[in-house]
């Protein structure tokens, strides 16, 4: 097991519950005791937080509100409005965890700020793309969330969600000049993540120009190519990866597999979740990616992106070269994008497509990028940040965002709930 020290958090959450204190003894230092020879293992504490504490349905939860996913039990708009509750459990859980991490990261930013070393500046590199990707992960679910750049005490209001992409954006950028292009393996992050994450928020946030910028430098770069999904969720040597997370086993609350796989896998599962008929209908015998994506097993379709089950756990991807195909794809709009959209196709082993306009392009899109990536935790921010969602989901329009989680405002009354909830 890696070794990680823990700064001494006196809170656990500082934009709320200020009176429920975390104290890790043991392992704990406060802040301003780290000297530069604690940076390695604080630095392992850091990707540690970032990982498990939004918990296994963060990894989820796109999916399970994307329309693609049913429980056994209930129909995909069930499983959306059960989820879309201010007193649901991974509601509440998502918010605690992203914020927890936060803590940690902004204080590791804060112990490197005190050394100029080039570990410090690597270290701190890696904590700007973590506090990047977690407000990524809080903007696509809540929109304008608390900025905070420093831990504070202090019961804070929200920010707009413009606001929220401008902070994330210049977190990227600095990060990017800190990372280095190579590092030992992709489970570390390098300047090349905190592009791909670049990109993934331009296009969210409507900066298309950048996003096609980002994208393209990734796919020309020659670093990174298409490569067979039996090596990219199979653990072997592959070319798409840019970043994941290990997910190591001894140290990991993060088993995927375990909610998608059921009993009767050999490496079983609770089977939780399962994809919707639509969902296993888009996949063709000719699609190369259908035998990785799905299973059948007794008469039931799982997911089967993540093999482990119960019996280990599996890394989780964060960033992979063909997330950008589509990226620049759909950037570009159909007059230039639909060529790379067609590349993935091809590469995929399907049939090239055209499009008369701009809708029919976008629904190709977005039919693609469940092919690609359903599983990985895109596609309800897909439908939400296309505009579609109501339409594609059955959703009520306050329901494209989650709602604050009602002991998040017992706890802050600055913070104001999300209209409709």
């Amino acid at each position: 097991m890696k070794n990680y020290i823990y700064i001494l958090l006196s809170i656990l959450l500082f934009t709320s519950c200020g009176d429920e204190l975390n104290l890790y003894s043991r392992s704990a230092i406060p802040p301003e005791a780290v000297t530069e020879g604690d940076l390695p293992a604080l630095r392992i504490g850091m990707y540690n937080f970032v990982q498990n504490k939004p918990g296994v349905r963060a990894y989820m939860m796109h999916d399970i509100l994307g329309g693609g996913m049913q429980t056994h039990t209930g129909s995909a708009r069930d499983l959306i409005n059960t989820t879309l509750n201010p007193l649901n459990t991974y509601i509440q859980g998502g918010w605690d965890g992203y914020f927890n991490a936060l803590y940690q990261v902004n204080t590791v930013i804060e112990v490197t700020d005190r050394f100029s070393s080039a570990q410090s500046q690597l270290i701190k590199g890696e904590a700007l793309y973590f506090r990047a990707y977690i407000y990524f992960c809080l903007a696509t679910r809540w929109g304008g969330v608390p900025i905070l750049e420093k831990n504070t005490l202090e019961k804070v209001p929200r920010n707009s969600l413009e606001e929220v992409w401008i902070f994330i954006d210049k977190d990227l950028e600095l990060a990017t000049e800190l990372l280095t292009d190579a590092p030992k393996s992709y489970y570390y992050v390098s300047r090349d993540a905190a592009i791909a994450l670049r990109a993934r928020v331009s296009l969210s946030s409507g900066d298309y120009t950048n996003a096609v910028k980002y994208a393209e430098s990734l796919i020309t770069t020659g670093k990174y190519k298409l490569d067979s999904f039996d090596k990219i969720f199979r653990k072997k040597a592959n070319t798409e990866i840019i970043f994941a997370f290990e997910n190591l086993t001894e140290e990991s609350s993060i088993n995927i597999s375990d909610l998608y796989y059921t009993y009767d896998h050999p490496n079983k599962g609770q089977g939780v979740y399962k994809p919707t008929d639509a969902v296993v209908a888009l996949f063709v015998d000719e699609d190369k990616r259908k035998d990785i994506t799905l299973i059948n097993v007794g008469g039931r379709n799982l997911i089967n992106k993540y093999e482990s089950g119960q019996t280990g756990k599996d890394p989780v991807i964060i960033s992979r070269i063909a997330e950008m195909y589509l990226v620049s794809a759909e950037a570009q709009g159909l007059g230039n994008g639909i060529g790379r959209l067609n590349e993935l196709r091809t590469f995929r082993g399907l049939a090239p497509v055209s499009a008369a306009n701009s809708k029919e392009y976008l629904d190709l899109i977005l039919d693609e990028r469940v092919r690609e990536l359903i599983g990985e935790n895109f596609m309800y921010h897909d439908y939400v940040r296309t505009g579609v969602a109501v339409e594609k989901l059955g959703i009520l329009p306050h329901q494209v965002l989650h709602p604050i989680p009602g002991r998040e405002l017992q706890n802050n009354p600055n913070l104001n709930p999300n209209p409709g909830y």
